[in-house]
């Protein structure tokens, strides 16, 4: 008999385990990262005491964003991975969440419709190596300084307030973290996040149509990762961004359909995804 818990400290062996079967490369820090912005929003699924599933949610006010969801090979297609879902929007719906996103790989987005969700938009995600480039004179360090402006920026764009997401990332000194100054005012930032050799780029946020911005924040975090093995999940629309990361030898590892149950976001603002688990 199924039954579902908030997921704690003793679950994270079981997450990474599972996980590690699909590739994810997720880590203990990784899910205690999750567990601590949304503490009863992350879900393991039991079989009886039998850990058999997990999902993962963060809530931001009127906007929220289903994560990881995984269920044992065994159980597949038995109404395991359903409940689950049903479950997480039941706990966002709670809290007065309007909007619910998620990133689904392009096989499962028939799962999601049943469910509620509808198809959005598709993001591609990308591999390569960060190198040298020219670098714009606009974009400098992030600094702690800048949060208000950085957060005032993406709230617009994302359409509600990431703060218990994005200020941790920012904050933390083993990131590198960019913004793009006009005058004296943010008129973009970037963030990678950076594990050992490894950079994952997300989010980078900046208003539509200023394509040279995101180049410039893009270049300045490829030239600081020069040799990193570099992840990135860019919207299908940013041609110019896309090209830009081809023509540096960037290839198409797979894509991903953003999708939303309740209210729709638009935007009219690049926004290149902080992670598939987040938004």
């Amino acid at each position: 008999m199924f039954r579902v818990k908030t997921m704690s400290q003793d679950d994270f062996d079981f997450a990474v385990n599972i996980t590690d079967g699909m590739e994810w490369n997720l880590s203990k820090a990784d899910f205690e990262f999750m567990v601590e912005l949304e503490p009863d929003g992350c879900f393991i699924l039991f079989d009886e005491s039998k850990r058999i599933g997990l999902a993962t949610t963060v809530d931001y006010g009127p906007v929220a964003w289903f994560g990881n969801l995984i269920i044992h090979e065994s159980y597949r297609n038995k109404g395991a991975g359903s409940l689950l879902v049903k479950h997480s929007v039941e706990y966002l719906t709670s809290k007065n969440v309007k909007t619910i996103g998620l990133y689904a790989y392009m096989d499962r987005i028939h799962f999601y419709e049943t469910l509620g969700f509808k198809y959005d938009s598709e993001f591609t995600v990308l591999k390569g190596k960060g190198s040298t480039q020219r670098l714009n004179s606009a974009v400098r360090h992030a600094e702690k300084q800048d949060l208000r402006e950085i957060m005032e920026l993406d709230s617009a764009c994302f359409g509600a307030d990431r703060r218990k997401l994005i200020e941790p990332i920012i904050l933390d000194s083993d990131n590198v973290c960019y913004v793009s100054v006009r005058g004296e005012r943010v008129v973009g930032y970037v963030a990678a996040k950076v594990f050992g050799k490894m950079g994952e780029i997300g989010p980078l946020v900046c208003q539509k149509g200023q394509d040279n911005v995101a180049i410039g924040l893009l270049s300045s975090v490829l030239t600081r990762l020069e040799e990193y093995e570099i992840l990135t999940y860019v919207p299908n629309k940013e041609n110019v961004v896309l090209n830009y990361l081809k023509t540096l030898g960037f290839t198409e590892s797979f894509s991903v359909a953003r999708m939303f149950f309740g209210t729709v976001l638009n935007s009219d603002c690049v926004c290149m995804a902080e992670s598939l688990e987040r938004g």
